[in-house]
């Protein structure tokens, strides 16, 4: 819910702020950069909660720490390339293909109720995915539509 919180206030803000300044690049620019800031920000739970998080990952698939800490990496660079208007379009379709790949993590995660913040605490369990997998396809849509179309 933090991220969505993150990609909506930095959008507004972005645009309420931007006529007012010099700036002001619009509507393509403001979606652009508040999916660039949500990225810094949820890469930063790949490095702060990087052991929960790999629990995330199914048991069969070795290596679990350094992935997590691979996507963080992704993530950062997924930020800066959106931030560039001519990688932006091949940035964008990474992009969307990364959070394809991110789903079966997240299903499984919410399937054995992993907390990625706490090992200590459960995570919220199947209901989680009521909002998670609305909310992958509305960030795939978020970027198609402000980086790739």
């Amino acid at each position: 819910m933090k991220p969505l919180f993150v990609l909506l206030i930095v959008y507004v803000a972005i645009l309420a702020f931007g006529s007012h300044t010099t700036f002001d690049k619009g509507n393509i620019f403001a979606g652009n950069i508040a999916m660039s800031v949500m990225l810094l920000f949820t890469a930063i739970g790949h490095f702060k909660f990087k052991t929960a998080m790999a629990a995330m990952i199914p048991i069969f698939i070795p290596r679990k720490v350094e992935i997590v800490i691979f996507t963080g990496v992704l993530e950062i660079l997924f930020a800066i390339g959106l931030g560039i208007e001519n990688t932006r379009y091949y940035t964008g379709i990474a992009l969307i293909v990364f959070l394809i790949t991110i789903l079966p993590a997240n299903i499984y995660a919410a399937k054995n109720r992993i907390n990625y913040e706490s090992l200590f605490k459960p995570g919220p369990g199947i209901k989680y995915l009521w909002f998670r997998i609305p909310f992958q396809f509305f960030l795939i849509a978020w970027v198609w539509y402000f980086s790739i179309r």
